[in-house]
């Protein structure tokens, strides 16, 4: 007990240091509400202070509440203090582009990030209102600029946000320009993020240059070109921005595209920081789109899509039978747009994944194109291959897609779109659609069924003792076929991965959400061209394959 007592007093002392630094009167106040209801709020106020947020996945993201490990004023102002002395140190010239969405705090973080880019004699450039986060990507590349930050926290809760950092060509290299962080960028700037004095001592200056329209026009310009300019565009669609910011750039580029303009969920179609009609705001979740398939059966929609909020996923729902829809997997989306690419003479590298199907593999072998595989995460899938082939197209099963990397080298849900969207439109001039297409594939290759296992937990350590526990009793046999191939790809990644003739699955921490997830697959050759009785062996097989993996993992 006096371990506790001595451990809360520290957290106490910590908690008022944190008050006397605090620049926001807002998280002051809330903070003080949590001290004066001790000894109740003592677990609250040891998890604000449980440790800093560090740069992740995808940079900083978490709850939006006073205190180190939490989104405010106060982290956001000592975040952009030490990138812009990181910036300095190494050297970089050139300006801060900084873009945000339409979240709880995001343009204040926004604009204090500005503020301290031009108090410490940097050029600062704020996106004029809240855009997509494939705009801050390209606004990087397009204005030279020397980093980027975008605030959101994409597809997260509606009480979160982030902060994400891009690097210009200067620092980031020829690989990483425009592109999100990677090691040891993301340490460096890290460890200058905790050299940072008293916030009352980091200078403030002016908001910067508010950039004008012409940017959100440029990036549409180039989203369009990315599409030929002649093909077939009778096709209706259906679209959602899931209270996000994605709705006015993809109507426009649509529109700009000759595609008559997307019917838009009206519920959701201006961006809300609530998410009020989704109980999260992620178009893989239960009911996200189930506004959107009431729209696309009113408008007898030839297709209906989904962005994520800050529009750098994109989701693609089909008509499946007569009458009901159903959303393709990443894997699906990525394998119709890399085949797409394929068909219109696009050759280079082709990327994604070591958790994404290995279809993609298969197709680049079968076709002579070069083919790499990556870590998870856009960040390492734009650098695939090292620079030895150009990057042509990459994709991760999580809904991501880059089918333009010299416009945004990044994901991007708008010119995913643009591109499913010709696709489909060429298709439906045939008289034919996406799950045509998915079958000619499954014809050639086999059926490559994907699927996952996740497993959202309250307590890290459970992901932590059932990561340990396949560790020390890895399955010999999944499916009764034995485990032909085992990676552990420790230290570098906490990931396992178990292979046998005709199965694979990756089992990993999610590296944005404390999930647990194993992404499964199976390949079911096709016999005689009945691809519906191979999708049936599949999808039982991967039925059964999660069974499998959830007692492995003592779930």
């Amino acid at each position: 007990m006096a371990a506790d007592t001595t451990d809360m007093d520290d957290i106490r002392e910590q908690a008022r240091r944190w008050l006397a630094d605090d620049p926001d009167p807002t998280t002051r106040d809330e903070l003080t509400a949590v001290l004066d209801r001790l000894p109740a709020s003592a677990p609250e106020l040891a998890d604000r202070f449980a440790g800093p947020l560090t740069f992740g996945t995808a940079g900083l993201r978490g709850p939006l509440r006073a205190g180190p490990n939490g989104m405010n004023l106060a982290v956001v102002t000592r975040a952009a203090a030490g990138l812009v002395g990181w910036l300095a140190a190494q050297g970089g010239t050139g300006p801060l582009v900084i873009g945000y969405d339409a979240r709880h705090g995001s343009r204040q973080f926004a604009e204090r990030t500005a503020q301290v880019a031009t108090g410490a004699g940097r050029p600062a450039m704020l996106l004029p209102r809240p855009l997509p986060t494939p705009v801050l990507a390209y606004a990087v590349r397009h204005l030279g600029a020397v980093a980027g930050v975008m605030v959101t926290a994409s597809h997260n809760p509606p009480q979160d946000n982030g902060y994400k950092v891009y690097l210009g060509a200067e620092l980031g290299g020829e690989l990483g320009a425009g592109a999100q962080i990677v090691p040891p960028a993301d340490a460096g700037i890290e460890a200058s993020i905790r050299a940072v004095g008293p916030l009352t001592e980091v200078p403030l200056g002016r908001m910067g240059e508010v950039l004008g329209n012409d940017i959100i026009t440029s990036y549409v310009d180039r989203a369009v070109a990315v599409i030929a300019p002649d093909g077939p565009r009778d096709l209706t669609l259906a679209y959602t921005p899931l209270h996000g910011v994605g709705a006015a750039v993809l109507t426009a580029a649509f529109a700009r595209a000759g595609f008559p303009v997307p019917g838009v969920v009206p519920e959701q179609a201006e961006p809300d920081p609530e998410f009020p009609t989704v109980s999260f705001p992620n178009p893989e979740e239960p009911g996200a789109v189930d506004r959107l398939i009431a729209l696309a059966d009113s408008t007898d929609a030839d297709l209906a899509i989904a962005n994520d909020p800050d529009a750098d996923r994109c989701a693609v729902v089909v008509r499946d039978g007569a009458t009901g829809w159903r959303m393709l997997r990443g894997d699906e989306v990525g394998a119709l747009l890399a085949d797409h690419l394929m068909r219109r003479g696009v050759t280079g590298l082709y990327a994604t994944t070591i958790v994404s199907s290995s279809l993609l593999r298969a197709m680049c072998a079968a076709r002579g194109l070069p083919y790499d595989e990556t870590l998870t995460g856009f960040k390492w899938i734009v650098r695939a291959g090292g620079g030895s082939e150009p990057l042509v197209f990459g994709y991760e099963e999580a809904l991501g897609y880059c089918v333009a990397p010299d416009h945004v080298r990044d994901k991007d849900g708008i010119t995913a779109a643009l591109t499913v969207a010709e696709l489909a439109a060429g298709l439906k001039a045939q008289g034919r659609t996406l799950t045509d297409r998915l079958d000619e594939l499954a014809a050639e290759f086999g059926v490559h069924h994907t699927d996952q296992l996740s497993v959202r937990v309250d307590d890290l350590r459970e992901i932590a003792t059932a990561m340990a526990r396949i560790r020390a009793a890895t399955p010999t046999s999944l499916l009764g076929h034995p485990v032909t191939g085992t990676e552990d790809l420790l230290p570098e990644s906490d990931v396992v991965i178990l292979r046998t003739d005709a199965a694979r699955v990756v089992i990993r921490p999610s590296g944005t959400e404390p999930k647990l997830k194993a992404y499964l697959e199976v390949v079911e050759p096709v016999a005689d061209g009945d691809v519906a009785s191979a999708r049936g062996r599949a999808a039982q097989a991967v039925a059964a394959l999660r069974a499998e993996i959830a007692r492995a993992l003592g779930l």
